[in-house]
């Protein structure tokens, strides 16, 4: 009876102290980012768009960003680089340089104290823009002619 016992509170206190771990190991996620995608659809050749993410410090100490890196030299990001308080917001400006026709999908890599990770992306298409906006009218021509 007392090994049942025994067996019993051992069980019982290794419960209890193995939900404790899983508790503390729980990481708590500091930067909330009210959008992490966004899709320009499409978007004209040779025309630069920009896109306004933002991000809210949801922690109870200071947030740092500590870099804001997009995948390529055509994507470019741009932010405050102070500090964002507890419950505050801030905005990082994406933009992208639509020099290349066809579809595109760009990261950009959001780097927080001291190591952690948060990526935003924009997605969307290029069209080739006609060289002159309207079709040569070579009626035009003939009429001077005419006249």
């Amino acid at each position: 009876m007392t090994r049942f016992l025994f067996l019993a509170f051992l069980i019982l206190v290794c419960e209890k102290i193995i939900a404790q771990q899983s508790v503390a190991t729980k990481a708590v996620d500091e930067l909330l980012l009210k959008e992490s995608s966004f899709n320009f659809g499409k978007i004209a050749q040779g025309r630069p768009v920009t896109h306004v993410f933002e991000i809210v410090n949801v922690s109870k100490d200071t947030l740092n960003l500590e870099n804001v890196q997009a995948s390529c030299g055509c994507t470019t990001p741009e932010w405050d680089h102070s500090s964002i308080l507890p419950g505050k917001t801030r905005e990082i400006k994406v933009g992208y340089n639509a020099l290349a026709e066809g579809g595109f999908e760009k990261n950009i890599s959001i780097f927080y104290n001291k190591g952690q990770l948060k990526t935003l992306v924009i997605r969307g298409e290029v069209w080739h823009t006609p060289e002159q906006s309207a079709p040569k009218n070579n009626s035009i021509a003939l009429l001077k002619t005419i006249n």
